[in-house]
């Protein structure tokens, strides 16, 4: 028998009407809306995605508790931000690496909204040593990252994030990978549609996008000093 599909309609149906009604007030209104359409969809959703998790990435974790885990927060922190609506209009988790929050160790990410439906993963935003360490492994370990960059099905996913105009100083310019060199981030997906994450297949549809990302992730990890 088949499975039933982990998300509805009403997913899209909620995150579109947050979109028009971003207000405290509308959203304790229709909390129970968003707990049974969005929230606890998306936490079966990881705890369902954990098996597969362990085949693919058996460093990394699916945690289903509904804070603390692997979902993303419904609130926006709007401290710094001129945006002060106070909710996300997309619902994400993200598997990190078991050896904590802080570890700049690459990790998968899911979101959905009701524009796009993003599947990818990498190191998003590192910071100055985690970044020194990967552009290093592309200096050296090349032909490692060229394998990997060739490998079956990574041609379908696009990078992710923003680049430099120019190679970093200190690194030597004219590099067969420069392009990669000059990255910011180090994350790469595939966007999706509605009708992908309303299938009851789309669990597998993940699973078969992060297999592809493995080798790539594989030498992220090893460059930051963690275990794939």
């Amino acid at each position: 028998m088949a499975r039933p599909p982990h998300f509805t309609p009403d997913l899209f149906t909620f995150l579109s009407e947050l979109r028009l009604h971003n207000d405290r007030d509308w959203f304790e209104r229709n909390r129970g809306r968003y707990l049974s359409a969005v929230r606890d969809p998306m936490l079966r959703f990881i705890a369902d995605f954990a098996p597969a998790l362990k085949r693919i990435a058996p460093q990394l974790v699916a945690d289903p508790r509904p804070t603390g885990g692997s979902l993303f927060r419904i609130h926006r922190d709007t401290r710094f931000s001129k945006d002060k609506t106070p909710y996300k209009t997309n619902v994400a988790a993200h598997f990190r690496h078991q050896a904590g929050r802080d570890v700049h160790g690459p990790a998968f990410y899911l979101s959905l909204d009701p524009d796009e439906v993003d599947v990818g993963g990498g190191v998003w935003h590192p910071e100055p040593e985690p970044l020194r360490l990967i552009r290093t492994s592309l200096v050296e370990e090349q032909a490692k990252w060229r394998r990997a960059l060739r490998a079956p099905g990574m041609g379908k996913l696009e990078w992710w994030g923003e680049s430099l105009k120019r190679t970093p100083r200190g690194l030597p310019e004219g590099q067969p990978l420069d392009e990669m060199i000059r990255r910011r981030d180090f994350a790469l997906g595939v966007e999706l549609s509605e009708k992908d994450a309303l299938s009851p297949r789309f669990l597998e549809r993940c699973a078969e996008v992060y297999r592809t990302m493995v080798p790539a992730m594989r030498l992220l990890a090893r460059a930051v000093g963690v275990d794939w």
